[in-house]
């Protein structure tokens, strides 16, 4: 799966946007007085001004080999949100990495090195080093209900987790990370999880789709 475009609420429009433009150094477009476009390589996030806004959890996807040197990268940046002691989580089962940080929103953003997919490790770590929108969280009320849902998306199917608490739906190019938001908090700082309304345009193997998720309510819609 793909997250083409992400988008996201922000409560202070202005904040956000100077975090990913001067913080993260990440290219802004479309900037307005109640929104702007971040782009990665190959996606973009669109953060909306709402002041019913409640934080997200969402990945970006960088390089493998390059979890310790973003690490050194965001320190100068950003409070990293360790894990117990640990500012680098290790996820052996996904050959995977990860540093979690808040933006000005309290969303926890995170880095996750996947070291299955074919992108190099550069000399120094930068904001282009940021490839896919990896990752977006869907807390629920009502697991099994969205679970199935998701699963019913053409060409979606389980990467990861289980039935009931915890799922990973998509593929290691994008991901959504659903969880049961009465039985558990966003790892790795135990924020409390919030069904925070996105919307999503997503490419699978079968086609290409819209997603919303709104009031506890997820729908999707194919899309030319």
């Amino acid at each position: 799966m793909i997250i083409e475009t992400l988008t996201l609420y922000t409560k202070n429009i202005v904040a956000q946007k100077n975090f990913y433009a001067a913080v993260l150094e990440l290219p802004v477009s479309d900037s307005q007085t109640d929104s702007f476009t971040v782009h990665t390589q190959k996606g973009t996030i669109v953060f909306r001004q709402n002041e019913k806004f409640t934080p997200y959890h969402f990945a970006f996807t960088i390089p493998g080999e390059s979890i310790f040197k973003a690490l050194s990268w965001l320190k100068k940046r950003v409070s990293i949100i360790k894990n117990e002691s640990e500012e680098v989580v290790d996820f052996p089962a996904w050959n995977a990495k990860s540093v979690y940080f808040y933006d000005e929103d309290r969303n926890i953003v995170e880095f996750i090195a996947r070291k299955n997919l074919p992108y190099p490790m550069l000399q120094s770590f930068d904001a282009s080093q940021l490839y896919e929108v990896s990752e977006i969280g869907l807390a629920t009320s009502a697991f099994h209900e969205k679970l199935q849902k998701l699963l019913n998306i053409p060409g979606m199917s389980k990467f990861s987790g289980g039935d009931e608490v915890f799922a990973a739906l998509g593929s290691e190019t994008g991901l959504v990370i659903l969880i049961d938001k009465g039985k558990k908090n966003w790892f790795p700082g135990n924020d409390t999880a919030f069904s925070s309304e996105f919307d999503a345009v997503i490419t699978t193997p079968q086609g290409r789709f819209q997603l919303n998720f709104t009031a506890d309510t997820l729908e999707y819609d194919s899309k030319s």
